[in-house]
């Protein structure tokens, strides 16, 4: 019930991950990124504690496919569908072979895509073009990257929410937007969020680190 993408822009070190689904909320449960470290996925009748170990284990100085090869160990992996980029731009991926409905993966330098419950197994492959055929901000081909899913044919129903994270060069998320639930596109909805934060992304972590040098967006009480 669940397709996303995890990612490293080559250029500036950034990474990201995005994902949607036919559940709510799915971004607060799959997506796990640490800056100068990684990216993980973690999906299909979803453990959280995955995503947090697979950081841990990237931090640590594991390549992808080693952290992968040891959460393969941990109890019931054979239902679960775990993704994940390194800071060298290796990717891997773990899909149980009791992922849900028509489940597939593809991975490539500096990203790798998995779903499940998926309408074809071409969709992450389609996800994967996608990404490495776009340019510019990672957060940009992140969106192209999804919508290129949806045209591929998405999940076998209607996905209702989405989400995106991305990290560079701080310990937050520069961006950590989501829509939980919508009877419309929550991928659009995503879209639409990121083309308002994302002009005002570099002043939000300048706030952070030097509010004197920060910019006003002119509203009430921010002078």
């Amino acid at each position: 019930m669940t397709f996303s993408i995890v990612a490293r822009c080559s250029k500036t070190g950034m990474f990201g991950v995005a994902v949607s689904s036919s559940s709510p909320a799915v971004a607060a449960r799959c997506a796990y990124a640490q800056a100068g470290v990684g990216a993980v996925a973690s999906q299909n009748i979803t453990d959280p504690t995955l995503g947090i170990r697979g950081l841990e284990l990237l931090a640590r100085g594991a390549s992808a496919a080693e952290a992968i090869a040891i959460l393969k160990r941990t109890t019931y992996s054979e239902y679960r569908q775990v993704l994940a980029v390194d800071a060298t731009g290796m990717s891997a991926i773990h899909s149980g072979p009791k992922a849900l409905g028509i489940w597939a993966e593809a991975r490539a330098e500096n990203v790798a895509c998995g779903g499940n419950l998926l309408a074809n197994d071409g969709i992450p492959q389609a996800m994967v073009n996608a990404f490495l055929a776009s340019e510019g901000h990672l957060g940009d081909r992140l969106i192209a990257t999804m919508r290129a899913a949806l045209k591929a044919g998405g999940e076998a129903g209607p996905v209702r929410s989405a989400g995106m994270k991305l990290v560079r060069d701080v310990s937050w998320p520069v961006a950590d937007l989501r829509c939980d639930w919508t009877e419309e596109c929550p991928i659009e909805q995503v879209a639409m969020l990121w083309e308002l934060y994302k002009p005002q992304l570099d002043a939000y972590v300048t706030r952070a680190i030097n509010p004197s040098d920060a910019p006003s967006y002119g509203v009430p009480g921010d002078e």
